[in-house]
């Protein structure tokens, strides 16, 4: 009978066309399972928590699939450092590989997501970020996105920070949390922003959709009260710009233990 295993994933999507498995063209879904088939020889299918866009990164995806009694016994970090070793030099890693019930499954009974989304803010061009977040060159106003922010927390309909090919049955989604950081960037004056979101699920590009908006209140060409009209509107044309994918990190996915 085969064994049902939880992956927690970290990796870099710059170098990828997203996470589900396309032909043609790399994916981290079609590297990690070739990876497994390398290591055990067998041919496996991923199941995640929640697919993520070409550039977007990770710092702890969560996957599940089910693999027959290896050859001889493993422990669970022997697993995780089997697959690394076909991984390298790749930019993806497992970070935890856990034995769990056959039942568990990381996409329906995920409990909710953590999102970042990283802004650096300031003028000369990024030498070590370039690829790891959004440059937004023109000041931005901590307070005023704080306040823009709150207009989105709780349960609302999400049409305007919804991408047009999205397929979620509904745009009504809760928001449990949007907290917005001033970080130090350079000691020059050059400063970073995160943006943390966290909800149950997220609608197609709703994340980015929500800090490109929410950067256009920080520029202070709208006011946090146009974010909410916007929000009011359930329309993506009444919304700001997508934010890029490269700012975007996926930090956690949670589970009732």
């Amino acid at each position: 009978m085969p064994t049902r295993w939880k992956f927690t994933i970290e990796y870099n999507g710059s170098e990828y066309c997203g996470w589900q498995r396309q032909d043609d063209v790399p994916t981290v879904q079609n590297e990690i399972e070739k990876a497994i088939e390398s290591f055990s020889g067998q041919s496996v299918t991923l199941h995640v928590a929640g697919r993520t866009d070409a550039g977007v990164h990770a710092r702890a995806q969560v996957a599940h699939a089910d693999l027959q009694e290896f050859s001889k016994p493993m422990q669970p970090f022997e697993v995780a450092k089997a697959i690394n070793a076909y991984l390298r030099p790749q930019p993806i890693s497992i970070i935890l590989a856990q034995p769990v019930a056959p039942d568990f499954e990381a996409r329906y009974h995920a409990r909710g997501k953590h999102y970042r989304y990283r802004i650096i803010n300031r003028y000369p061009f990024l030498a070590l970020d370039k690829g790891y977040a959004w440059q937004v060159r023109k000041p931005l106003d901590t307070e005023a996105m704080r306040m823009a922010a709150t207009h989105l927390i709780g349960h609302h309909d999400f049409s305007t920070f919804r991408d047009a090919e999205c397929q979620a049955a509904s745009p009504e989604k809760t928001l449990d949390s949007i907290e917005i950081t001033e970080l130090d960037y350079d000691g020059v004056g050059g400063k970073e922003f995160h943006f943390d979101v966290r909800g149950r699920s997220f609608l197609h590009h709703m994340v980015r959709n929500i800090v490109g908006s929410i950067s256009l209140v920080g520029e202070g060409k709208w006011t946090p009260e146009d974010l909410k009209a916007a929000l009011d509107a359930r329309d993506r044309t009444k919304g700001g710009p997508t934010a890029p994918a490269e700012g975007l990190y996926l930090m956690k996915v949670y589970y009732d233990e």
